[in-house]
């Protein structure tokens, strides 16, 4: 099999670059390899031409008495020195799969959107730690069973009873336990981790650290996106290129709205009084005809002047690039001759022990019954900035909290907003204004040899340069990432990379 290429790792501030890797070895000097484990061994994955090293995939029952819900995780152990935790990772929806992020975010290679075929990632959260994706909550991709949760505790306790049989399987205790996602993951994240926390079991679940992307972590839909979308608008004007007609519009219903006196108001360091709840719906304003769904309007706006328009990264252009999951944007889309949906194919179910009879898409569900809470989604679970990220942050001093810049999704401003309206460690917000630099002096290791061979090598470095603002208040990191859209691992990997660092304690500051 072909040799892997030289990878890049950093534990501390010791940086070196790996040597390549030989050939795939007898899976039996694996750690994780036993007559447990071995039914989960993943031999190959089709077209995918690098040795896989340790990795390991199926399903695994949420209890040991009931084998009719399940859940499905990929598990790669670090390909760096053996460390004694786990870092589990959530994507979001409510409904999406973890197999995204697996596969075009941060597992040991990357087939994403316009590519003929994967290519390893030299940014890999492999090189720092054990990594195990979940296909979470139930309904979830091949993840199966019945669909009752009606909570974010129910669905935590879900995942309780399945992690507890994956660490058995894999003879695993007394690891530290990191828990990381993204979107609606931000709701995911804090519940598992307070679950964990609360069993104060430190064999199991010893909770050690959490991170969350442009994440959902306080009242999304007006917070998030309706009350900051229009300066959001105006400082990207030039990408999105809205009429002037429609942008007066959207100015004069910004204010109308009272979205422009809440932001002004609330969107201050440190913040002047906790903000209202947004539980009756937008601004009445029927009277006077303004729409104060403004976030809907600019979403449908954006795709006349660009109709490849991309709401996880609006920097993207035409033409529409094909995904192997054919879910590169809200257009989903993928190029004829590419053979189907790549985790749906009969292959691949094959290669990675999953059920054979479901038909797999990235975004499936429901994951709730119903279609109660407040965002009527079934979730009747309270935002998690209420109560336990609060609790979290003052129990680990290891919270990230990240948003980057050109995700229409979820707004920086929004998720800021959200912290603002936050209390721990015994006050409201953040004290002073996020604005100390991250300078990313990460090399350029995934396509270094391209501007080698182009003639241009040395343009791509030698680090990154100023990628983000960071700030640090009472066990709390933000950080704000430039030119990043929802997926940062996908858009950003190297900051992403320090993010995973720093959450994981190998590093004091962005």
């Amino acid at each position: 099999m072909a040799s892997r290429a030289k990878q890049f790792t950093e534990r501390g501030n010791k940086q070196h670059i790996k040597r390549d890797l030989q050939p795939r070895s007898n899976s039996t000097s694996y750690r994780f390899y036993s007559n447990s484990t071995a039914p989960y061994f993943v031999e190959s994955m089709p077209d995918i031409d690098y040795d896989l090293g340790e990795m390991y995939s199926g399903t695994i029952p949420i209890s040991e008495n009931d084998t009719s819900r399940q859940m499905f995780f990929v598990y790669q152990p670090t390909t760096s020195e053996p460390v004694d935790e786990v870092t589990v990772w959530f994507n979001g929806g409510p409904g999406c799969s973890s197999l995204e992020a697996f596969f075009q975010e941060n597992g040991r290679f990357v087939w994403g959107w316009g590519m003929y075929s994967a290519i390893e990632n030299q940014y890999a959260w492999t090189n720092l730690t054990n990594m195990l994706w979940v296909e979470y909550p139930v309904g979830v991709g091949f993840s199966t069973g019945n669909v009752s949760a009606t909570t974010e505790e129910e669905t935590a306790a879900d995942f309780m009873g399945f992690f507890k049989n994956f660490q058995k399987t894999f003879g695993i205790k007394n690891f530290k336990i990191y828990i990381t996602g993204e979107s609606y993951a931000g709701r995911y994240v804090p519940y598992v981790s307070s679950a964990m926390m609360k069993t104060n079991d430190t064999t199991y679940f010893d909770i050690s650290g959490l991170l969350m992307y442009d994440p959902c972590i306080g009242q999304y839909e007006y917070t998030g996106q309706n009350a900051p979308v229009v300066p959001f608008v105006q400082k990207n004007a030039q990408l999105l290129n809205l009429n002037d007609t429609f942008m007066k519009q959207l100015e004069a219903s910004h204010e109308y709205c009272g979205y422009a006196n809440y932001t002004s108001f609330f969107m201050q360091f440190p913040p002047p009084a906790t903000q209202p709840a947004w539980d009756t719906g937008y601004p009445d304003m029927s009277a006077s005809g303004v729409d104060c769904g403004l976030w809907n309007l600019v979403y449908e706006a954006a795709y006349q002047p660009n109709p490849c328009f991309n709401v996880y990264e609006i920097s993207s252009q035409c033409p529409i690039l094909s995904d192997p999951l054919a879910y590169p944007s809200d257009l989903q889309y993928q190029y004829p001759g590419m053979g189907g949906i790549y985790f749906n194919r009969t292959d691949v179910k094959k290669a990675m022990h999953a059920p054979m009879d479901v038909d797999w898409s990235e975004c499936s569900g429901p994951v709730f019954a119903g279609e109660a809470g407040q965002y009527g989604l079934g979730d009747l679970s309270a935002d998690p900035i209420q109560k336990i990220l609060p609790e979290l942050i003052d129990k680990t001093k290891r919270v990230l909290v990240a948003n980057g810049d050109y995700d229409l999704e979820i707004l920086t401003e929004g998720t800021l907003l959200s912290i603002q309206n936050m209390t721990w460690g015994g006050k409201l917000g953040f004290q002073s204004t996020p604005s100390k630099p991250i300078d990313i002096k990460l090399p350029d290791l995934q396509y270094q040899e391209v501007f080698e061979n182009s003639g241009l090598g040395g343009l791509d470095g030698p680090g990154q340069g100023i990628m983000g603002i960071q700030h640090y208040e009472r066990g709390l990191m933000w950080a704000e990432t430039f030119q990043s859209g929802h997926m940062q691992p996908q858009f950003q990997p190297r900051s992403s990379y320090r993010h995973l660092q720093w959450v994981l304690g190998r590093i004091d500051e962005l």
